[in-house]
């Protein structure tokens, strides 16, 4: 039984995240309450949003190290139109946000096809380009809630059928990255680009435009975050989400997806998101100082990094003796 749990990665997840809660109700019980885990899964939506789009990215076997820098600029685009248009429909606005998302994204992506830099170099640089571009489009100036029409705040925050709309799109977004992976040749093009590029040349999958896409997705995700993350918190600053990749990343590591690409699940990264979430909420209500909440952080990713390249190589074994049979 321990042994099949322990190969299931998604039920392993499950299991530690209700040992987890089960262990900080323990300590303070308020925290299992329906309406607390509700906010606690909504202060993961954005987090799940922008890991689905870097599992896409890293199952190609590349990585997006600017979608934190792109949801800033994205988000202060958004807030900057509002404010100048308060008139303008939130949903034009969003739309606006994801398509500047995306082209950020697909300059990324296109770094990477047609000049071939490496994925870590491209958007390591593309990140302090966000960002620059974040300080010039605002002169460093904030854009706070008065500057903000109230429909601009108000999205994130309203509430269908129990849920704050934000959970609700995270809720969506799941749904469709699941049908894009198990439904689409795009999707399957992702695992082919990730488990063995030059064998996914010989079946007609172009390797460099199936990356530039799933930047593109990435940088698109990025985008509707950017507005999600301002209009949830209302503000605006050349600073949001400073560091936050390092979640978004840890996230998909913890979920089970492989740096190494070709391998990884919806439900594994929303379930690394979720993970993360719930230690996140937790720590400071069991009064855990923030030094040690970091401390803690690593080291649950350095454990999520140990169990893939084991289970990997368990894998690679597999595969290795299963040749030397046939060839025996």
């Amino acid at each position: 039984m321990m042994k099949r749990l322990s190969g299931n990665r998604e039920m392993l997840l499950v299991v530690a995240i209700v040992a987890l809660v089960a262990l900080i109700a323990l300590r303070f019980p308020p925290f299992v309450t329906p309406g607390n885990l509700v906010n606690v899964y909504n202060d993961s939506s954005i987090l799940i949003i922008l890991a689905l789009g870097q599992m896409a990215v890293i199952l190609t076997r590349c990585i997006d190290l600017s979608m934190a820098a792109a949801l800033a600029l994205c988000g202060m685009a958004a807030a900057m139109v509002n404010a100048a248009m308060p008139g303008l429909p939130i949903p034009l606005l969003i739309l606006i946000a994801m398509a500047l998302g995306t082209v950020l994204g697909a300059f990324n992506g296109l770094l990477v096809w047609k000049l071939d830099i490496p994925p870590i170099v491209v958007t390591l640089g593309t990140l302090t380009i966000y960002r620059g571009l974040i300080f010039l489009l605002s002169g460093g100036a904030w854009i706070n809630a008065h500057q903000m029409s109230p429909a601009f705040k108000a999205l994130p925050r309203l509430n269908l059928l129990g849920f704050p709309v934000l959970s609700w799109l995270s809720l969506a977004m799941i749904a469709i990255m699941l049908l894009v992976m198990r439904r689409t040749p795009l999707g399957r093009a992702f695992f082919a680009v990730g488990g063995n590029p030059h064998a996914a040349v010989y079946t007609g999958i172009d390797v460099g435009r199936t990356r530039f896409l799933a930047y593109c997705l990435s940088g698109m995700l990025a985008g509707l975050s950017g507005y999600l993350w301002v209009s949830r918190y209302a503000v605006a600053y050349v600073d949001i989400a400073a560091g936050f990749e390092l979640d978004i990343i840890a996230a998909c590591v913890i979920g089970g997806v492989s740096i190494a690409g070709g391998i990884g699940s919806v439900a594994g990264t929303v379930l690394g998101a979720l993970f993360l979430g719930v230690i996140k909420n937790a720590l400071p209500v069991i009064d855990i100082s923030p030094f040690a909440q970091m401390a803690i952080s690593g080291t649950v990713i350095i454990v999520a990094v140990a169990v893939n390249a084991r289970s990997e190589k368990r894998k690679g074994r597999v595969i290795l003796k299963k040749a030397e049979a046939t060839h025996g």
